[in-house]
């Protein structure tokens, strides 16, 4: 795995040998990237990685200038991986917190502008995570939920849905925190 772009591009970190989670794509990183570079200054937000995985996203973001991330991740292995190579790298601005998430959801009291969430594909419940989420108050005014998940699942009747984008098997479903009226 690899870094894709800003101050740490090129960088390379390896999971260790029986590492289980799935990392988001080179390609659907750069995709979304591509996106969110236009549309946010990330020197000034604040970032919430759920089910970080490897970290692949939140070192992504710090790469890029973000000083204010926060990732979550139950299993140990993976923890004890993202912690150890956010030091290695030198992100000071990562904390990363061994939680499961949904425990994490209901103790948080601060605040993001922007909540990534990449879930086991094959977690009990992957289609009302986004509720979940949303529910809570951890989205800033104006924030937004990035939600990875496998194409077999449309959120499109979600009342919060924005878009979604597609790269190749990876789909990103975009929430906002406020329910628009749809124009007819």
């Amino acid at each position: 795995m690899r870094i894709i772009s800003g101050d740490l591009k090129g960088k390379q970190f390896i999971p260790p040998a029986g590492y289980k989670a799935r990392p988001t794509t080179d390609f659907a990183k750069e995709g979304l990237f591509n996106i969110l570079v236009n549309q946010y200054d990330f020197s000034e937000v604040a970032v919430l990685d759920l089910f970080s995985g490897t970290g692949s996203i939140s070192f992504e973001f710090a790469s890029r200038g973000c000083i204010d991330i926060t990732s979550v991740e139950m299993n140990p292995l993976h923890f004890s991986f993202i912690k150890a190579t956010a030091l290695k790298l030198g992100l000071k601005g990562v904390q990363v917190l061994r939680n499961n998430v949904f425990d994490f959801l209901s103790i948080c009291r601060k605040e993001f502008d922007i909540v990534f969430a990449d879930p086991p594909y094959d977690i009990s419940g992957l289609e009302g995570i986004p509720e979940k989420i949303l529910c809570k108050p951890i989205l800033k005014d104006g924030g937004v939920l990035i939600f990875e998940h496998p194409a077999s699942y449309d959120f499109s009747a979600n009342p919060h849905f924005i878009r979604e984008k597609r790269y190749g098997n990876v789909h990103f479903s975009f929430f906002s925190n406020k329910i628009e009226t749809k124009k007819a």
